[in-house]
């Protein structure tokens, strides 16, 4: 079996000097080799032809045969690595957390041991006959949250 070790120091080597990272490699039992890139940018088809190539040059079909598929992370999909929340920070995102709640908002910032969420709640003044939107900023811990994903909106 191809070990995943092996083909992280591949992808490591092309990615140097560029601006994509990776996001997961995964390896079946059977050899099925999935590459997750991605780019703040977006990734681009070529580029995953390109990896894909390369890839395929360091490692022998002769001893091993595999399967091979490199592609991006997927635009609805959860974030997977801490470049994917810093990429999307100013961006709307929906947040589901441990205890099942459902939060929607803008991404504010991001490091290794947490993420800031901006939303919006009702809050009603003293003495106000309806209540306003106010923004309230959230901070999470990765371990607090099942998912975060990039909210497509068609506004």
């Amino acid at each position: 079996m191809i070990e995943k070790k092996t083909v992280c120091q591949i992808v490591d080597e092309w990615l140097e000097g560029k601006d994509y990272f990776l996001v997961e490699v995964t390896i079946s039992p059977d050899d099925k080799i999935v590459v997750e890139i991605d780019h703040k940018e977006g990734v681009w088809i070529e580029d995953c032809v390109e990896l894909s190539r390369y890839i395929e040059s360091k490692l022998n079909r002769e001893e091993e045969d595999y399967e091979l598929e490199v592609g991006s992370a997927g635009i609805g999909q959860p974030f997977k690595v801490l470049q994917q929340y810093i990429n999307h920070v100013g961006k709307e995102v929906e947040v589901l957390t441990r205890d099942g709640r459902k939060l929607g908002g803008v991404l504010k910032e991001a490091d290794d041991r947490h993420f800031v969420v901006t939303v919006q709640k009702k809050v009603k003044e003293e003495g106000a006959k309806r209540p306003k939107m106010v923004d309230e900023d959230l901070t999470l811990k990765y371990d607090e949250i099942k998912y975060t994903k990039y909210l497509i909106s068609f506004k």
